[in-house]
């Protein structure tokens, strides 16, 4: 870690202040940064606009998408006041964030009320043993879609 790093951290807590402050979600905050500049910044949010979703990962690199009008982000290093959720992390996988620095880790979070322990346990069961009630429908009319996409000209491969 450099100098850098400790200013782009204090930025994503700085957002996590933020949005303590304002009553928008959790104590999270992130920034996205690309040739040593925030490029995307989020805050938890989940509650102000009612989206589990809404987490300050996913918002900095939806901000960040945005900015670089790219849905991918190689040579970007997402700051982040926590280690990401299993869906936060997938996300910056999407988006070919080549670095990861983070603040508190899983286990901090989960002594506050944020446990995301049991998705990762339900990552690992299979479908038919998981809490969500799973059920596969219409596979073939899906599949027809695939194909038509897979053979279409409009068809962006990511």
């Amino acid at each position: 870690m450099d100098q850098q790093d400790e200013t782009f951290m204090n930025e994503a807590l700085q957002l996590a202040q933020r949005g303590i402050e304002q009553g928008d979600g959790g104590p999270f905050g992130a920034v996205l940064v690309m040739q040593e500049r925030i490029i995307g910044r989020g805050w938890n949010q989940v509650i102000k606009h009612n989206d589990p979703t809404a987490h300050a990962e996913i918002l900095a690199i939806r901000n960040a998408c945005d900015h670089a009008a790219s849905y991918h982000l190689p040579g970007s290093v997402l700051y982040t006041t926590c280690e990401p959720c299993p869906m936060c992390l997938s996300a910056a996988y999407w988006a070919h964030i080549d670095r990861l620095v983070y603040a508190a880790t899983a286990d901090d979070a989960a002594a506050i009320g944020f446990n995301d322990n049991f998705i990762h346990k339900e990552l690992n069961k299979p479908m038919g043993e998981r809490g969500i009630i799973t059920q596969q429908l219409f596979r073939e009319r899906s599949l027809t879609l695939f194909r038509a996409w897979h053979e279409s000209d409009k068809r962006v491969d990511y």
